[in-house]
């Protein structure tokens, strides 16, 4: 008797990231939002992963890299209160929340930039912009209980110290 292995969410949610990854650039970021929204909000999406999560900041996971196509896939945990800079990215990336709850602020540019609109997103949810640091937003975990939210990023994983936010304000 032969026994075929099921995918996992997690697996299944990153071919689907692979696919659309390799679209065409102008689709990119939506076609991979789509692919991470569809499995976000599935309970089991993370089993067997290691999340931790960091006292001081918010704090990334690798799930998946693929330097060839140039883009990887990391969890991001946030414990209550902690939120990213203020930023614009200077490459594609599409992100949908798993657990929790985070809010999404966009800005205007300016010095500084001038908040402009409120998003709360819930498991499932999220957003994808295309590589351009005037599209500036912040995240953060408003809420009273930890969250994780699934992002991809249009360069490959050790490239994320310089090539992903450009930081407008902390």
């Amino acid at each position: 008797m032969t026994f075929i292995r099921a995918l996992s969410p997690l697996d299944t949610m990153l071919a689907g990231i692979a696919q659309a990854a390799r679209g065409p650039l102008a689709q990119r970021p939506a076609a991979v939002a789509e692919a991470i929204g569809a499995f976000a909000a599935h309970d089991d999406l993370l089993a067997g992963k290691d999340c931790p999560c960091c006292p001081d900041r918010y704090i990334r996971h690798l799930l998946h890299s693929d330097a060839e196509a140039g883009y990887a896939v990391v969890a991001l945990v946030w414990r209550p209160g902690q939120m990213s800079p203020v930023h614009g990215h200077r490459t594609w990336c599409a992100f949908a929340v798993h657990a929790g709850v985070l809010t999404e602020t966009y800005y205007a540019p300016g010095e500084p930039p001038v908040p402009q609109a409120t998003k709360l997103l819930r498991p499932g949810e999220g957003s994808h912009g295309a590589a351009d640091p005037a599209l500036i937003h912040r995240l953060a975990n408003l809420s009273c209980r930890t969250a994780i939210s699934i992002h991809c990023y249009g360069v490959a994983f050790d490239r994320f110290g310089n090539d992903v936010n450009e930081i407008h304000a902390a």
